[in-house]
């Protein structure tokens, strides 16, 4: 018996990693035909969303999204306040979070840390994705913005089920008040970046990782 659950332990462990494989191809192919890449820079790109989405129980394709407007592939793009790397991250405003980082232009490190700052800003807006993008980029239409190129990435990255949305919200609670934490009734939604104009800031007030915060 022991033996026989070993094999399905090992049977099921290699499914996921052929599916997870499965998964960074596809993303490699299409940023390969879309964007331009070589073979070899899109499938590094694309290893490191599944990694980060996986760790941060974030969604590929939002990274994907995000990625795409900040600096459309570039891992060398340079912005405003000194925005660096594919996920545009303001070193002057997480400094915390690059003391160990000597070369924030690698793309596995920035995808590593913009994935961070998100997922820091969605867990002081309680889990709403809308207003962890508005402290991302800065505004409600930067949100709007995302939420619209997001679905020109959904068709070849996986979606997120319920079971990882769960995990994320306990995550989340943990670190905060029970009274401030969002019920599972609108858990459901976090992550597929409702209407920008839905839900305010909650009161938070955070430095944003590409554009300087907006006021409205």
């Amino acid at each position: 018996m022991n033996r026989l659950l070993c094999l399905i332990v090992l049977s099921l462990g290699l499914m996921q990693t052929a599916m997870a494989d499965d998964n960074t191809d596809r993303m490699s192919a299409y940023l390969t035909q879309k964007f331009g890449l070589a073979k070899e820079k899109a499938q590094k790109i694309s290893d490191a969303v599944q990694s980060a989405a996986s760790k941060y129980s974030l969604p590929p394709a939002l990274l994907l999204a995000i990625i795409s407007i900040e600096s459309r592939f570039k891992e060398k793009a340079k912005g405003a306040n000194g925005a660096t790397g594919l996920m545009q991250v303001v070193p002057g405003a997480h400094r915390g979070m690059l003391r160990n980082v000597k070369d924030l232009t690698e793309p596995i490190t920035n995808i590593e840390v913009g994935s961070a700052i998100l997922y820091g800003y969605m867990r002081s807006a309680n889990g709403d994705m809308n207003a962890a993008l508005k402290s991302y980029g800065g505004s409600k239409a930067y949100a709007q913005k995302v939420s619209l190129r997001v679905q020109d990435f959904a068709a070849v990255t996986p979606q997120q089920d319920a079971a990882q949305r769960a995990d994320t919200r306990a995550a989340i609670c943990e670190a905060r008040p029970a009274d401030r934490c969002a019920v599972p009734g609108n858990w459901a939604n976090a992550f597929t970046v409702p209407a920008v104009d839905a839900v305010g800031m909650n009161g938070v007030a955070l430095p944003s990782a590409g554009l300087p915060a907006a006021s409205n």
